[in-house]
């Protein structure tokens, strides 16, 4: 059998550096002095491991909430004798000066930094002891690092600035002390995002050695100074650069470059407009390009193919037979093209092998794959197009599609825009049309992200999009291995009791699912997070504003499911006004069917906890019960189980029976009635995972009707649903018990004549037990 898409497991490594981060302190750690967290003495770990450990604690820290970040963690590599740290990568608002300075010591050969908004100039002064050993180094996002911080004055005066609240930071002054002078085997580094105060020229002078540089979004007022790496520089990145002659001057004497960046983000916020003699000095200049991103350039004058040149043959990616006159230059096919918010992406001969754009689902997952990292603002576009085929065509790349929006959320859980766009893909990538390709891993991953975004975003539009996505899933089965989580967002964003319509429908319906079908473990921790109350608040409030709609339904049917052998679920539906309710819905929506059956439901449920039985044994609730027998709502459905609530509290005997008006007789005769009204053969919209609280009116004599309705819904079941219900009355017992019933004076004839008719019915299912029924 093939796998499903995304289906490979774990890597043993990432499986042991997981517990080992979730589990510290009972593998390579102890508590120390004041409970502080300290590596064992007898642990040595390797570059390997160290690396791995750090890179996916932050993994951890920013993509699972019920991870907490460890003070001190960093604090666990600061001997190299020890512990030996090479490659990072460390991202947002967790990392502090602190951590930084606690693995100065460490010979660091790759350190890279995304949008670290807690790093101040401190930071600045560690990477100086970075500075023999640094290869790679990217700071992008971190333009704080460049100044000094200083808190706003406090009233103690005495707060370490370590423990300051970020709110109370501020970041002024720039370091015009920092110098990358001594940072010789530097070759790599972007500084993209750079203070608009900062001189770039002499930031940069001090690394000759140079080979790679980012400097997106800075401002270049004299570029010649790139010259001084014109013999080496393979790859520039120029990202939201304003371009001018004189950079594309100095840009063409760099002849080594491999790949060049001169993209932006918006073309209506660019003086400079690309022409057709630019393109083509670059192309013929960079002899040694393999990747180029113009994307977002308005081309000045048209630089493409007539039509008819461009309907000749099949697409090639062949320079001479380029659509783009500049590219027919190209000695070969480029690696990259970024073309993304362009016109020129929708030519049909492009030379390059992998193309960013717009026209099709392969330009659009590329661009998303090539801009995530540092350009959310492009990759948002990207997934809204990607979102659009989705929707209305067909992916045909599913896994890298559900891949790279993963990791877009993942990324940029901060970013709203990102997440309402990716939220908004996920639901149409995970739909049924889909779901076939998707392994159980895949499908988690994305369930982690969606309660990612639940979490950090009580906006409508995300909120709405993660819960219409969880309605894709096998619930409660596939939620299951996050069940307490997705059921305390779920309760959260019901709290409002003013929430927008459709979030809340949907909500009550997802909490709805969660609690039926699964074991009363699961019930009663549910309970205990405030599900019972939360319903009721719902339905209290649509009682004042007298509307019966999904909400009231789905909130009456997820206390049927949540109370079903529950006892606790069931005193907190009482504690809680849970009556008084239910009397006023019924007086309010007398003819809403649907509403009734599922409020009955529930009360069956009540009625079968003993201990609660005497606070339904009251004249108001006996007589609306009494008078629910007669009902024909819902089939026999309400009338069902107003019998069922009234046969467990007559089993406890006429002792308990306190009230004059109505009788015990008098509701005991309606019973009889009621029951023989019903059609045996009834299909039911009801489902027993237990006949327990059936099977304990059988064998007694006090109650003779309670009886009859136990044996009458034991055939019904076992009549219409054989297959289901016959293996699950033999395997608790039942058939022995119904042999009580037919030895029992007290015994109905009608009871022990249906008794018999289970009894075979269960017997020739044991003989032949194919289901032809459904």
């Amino acid at each position: 059998m093939a796998s499903k898409a995304g289906d490979d497991p774990d890597s043993l490594m990432s499986l042991c550096t997981e517990f080992c981060l979730r589990n510290l302190r009972r593998t390579m750690c102890y508590s120390g002095e004041r409970n502080r967290l300290s590596l064992r003495p007898d642990v040595f770990l390797p570059s390997e491991i160290c690396d791995r450990l750090v890179n996916a604690y932050m993994d951890l820290v920013h993509t699972d909430s019920e991870f907490e970040p460890q003070d001190g963690f960093f604090q666990l590599f600061s001997d190299p004798c020890s512990t030996r740290l090479t490659h990072l990568t460390l991202r947002e608002d967790l990392l502090r000066d602190r951590d930084l300075e606690a693995i100065s010591k460490q010979d660091l050969i790759e350190l890279h930094l995304t949008d670290c908004s807690r790093l101040s100039s401190r930071a600045l002064r560690t990477l100086s002891s970075f500075r023999h050993t640094l290869l790679s180094l990217s700071l992008f996002g971190c333009s704080g690092i460049f100044f000094r911080k200083s808190a706003a004055p406090l009233a103690s005066g005495e707060q370490d600035e370590e423990d300051e609240d970020p709110l109370e930071e501020r970041l002024q002054m720039l370091d015009v002390d920092f110098s990358f002078q001594g940072f010789s085997r530097l070759r790599v580094l972007n500084v993209g995002g750079l203070p608009a105060e900062l001189d770039v020229e002499a930031l940069l002078q001090p690394l000759p050695a140079l080979t790679a540089l980012d400097l997106s979004a800075a401002r270049l007022p004299r570029p010649a100074f790139l010259q001084q790496w014109s013999d080496r520089m393979a790859s520039l990145v120029l990202y939201n650069v304003e371009l001018t002659d004189e950079l594309i001057h100095t840009l063409l004497q760099m002849t080594r470059l491999r790949h060049l960046d001169i993209s932006r983000e918006n073309q209506r916020t660019s003086k400079f407009k690309m022409s057709r003699r630019v393109l083509s000095s670059l192309v013929q200049t960079l002899v040694q390009l393999v990747s180029l991103d113009i994307s977002g350039h308005i081309m000045l004058d048209n630089c493409t193919v007539t039509p008819m040149q461009e309907a000749l043959g099949r697409p090639s990616t062949e320079p001479s037979k380029s659509s783009i006159y500049p590219f027919k230059e190209l000695k070969r096919p480029l690696q990259f093209l970024g073309l993304y918010n362009t016109t020129l992406c929708n030519v049909t001969h492009i030379p390059a092998y992998k193309v960013t754009g717009s026209k099709n689902e392969d330009q659009i997952l590329n661009a998303i794959e090539a801009y995530t990292e540092q350009r959310p603002e492009l990759a948002h576009r990207a997934i809204n197009q990607l979102f659009d085929i989705a929707r209305i065509q067909h992916c045909s790349q599913l896994l890298r599609a559900l891949q790279l929006v993963i990791t877009a959320l993942k990324t940029h859980k901060y970013d709203k825009s990102i997440q309402v766009t990716g939220s908004a893909a996920l639901f149409y990538l995970t739909n049924t049309e889909y779901r076939g390709e998707q392994s159980v891993r895949l499908r988690r991953q994305v369930i982690q992200v969606v309660l990612n975004g639940m979490e950090h975003y009580q906006e409508v539009t995300v909120q709405r999009n993660c819960c219409l996505t969880l309605c894709n899933f096998s619930i409660p089965e596939e939620l299951e291995f996050q069940y307490r989580r997705v059921n305390l967002l779920l309760l959260k964003i019901l709290e409002p009791l003013r929430q927008d319509e459709s979030i809340q429908r949907i909500a009550v319906h997802l909490c709805n699912a969660l609690v039926c079908q699964v074991d009363n473990d699961h019930k009663e921790a549910v309970g205990k997070m405030g599900f019972v109350k939360t319903m009721l608040n719902l339905i209290q409030k649509k009682l004042q504003d007298r509307m019966c709609d999904q909400v009231m339904e789905f909130s009456w049917s997820a206390l049927w499911n949540i109370t079903d052998e529950t006892p606790d679920n069931c005193q907190m539906f009482l504690e809680c006004n849970g009556m008084n309710l239910f009397l006023e819905c019924l007086k309010e929506f007398p003819d809403k069917q649907e509403l009734h059956r599922n409020m009955l439901g529930l009360l069956g449920n009540v009625a079968e906890v003993k201990a609660l039985r005497p606070q339904l044994l009251t004249r108001q609730f006996i007589t609306v019960f009494s008078d629910l027998l007669d009902s024909k709502a819902d089939g026999i459905e309400v009338s069902y189980n107003a019998c069922g609530v009234l046969s467990h509290i007559m089993f406890d005997g006429p002792g308990v029976w306190s009230m004059e008006e109505p009788s015990r007789t008098h509701v005991m005769d309606k019973m009889w009635t009621a029951i023989q009204s019903w059609d045996v053969s009834s299909r039911r919209n009801i489902n027993y995972r237990s006949f327990e609280p059936i099977l304990r009116l059988l064998p007694q004599s006090g109650a003779p009707v309670s009886q009859h309705w136990a044996t009458w819904a034991l055939y019904n079941l076992v009549s219409v649903y054989p297959s289901k219900y016959c293996p699950l009355l033999i395997k608790e017992g039942g058939v022995s018990l119904l042999q009580t019933v037919l030895e029992l004076q007290t015994s109905h004839v009608e009871t022990k004549d249906m008794a018999r008719k289970v009894m075979e019915q269960c017997e020739s299912f044991k003989e032949d037990p194919m289901d032809t029924s459904r």
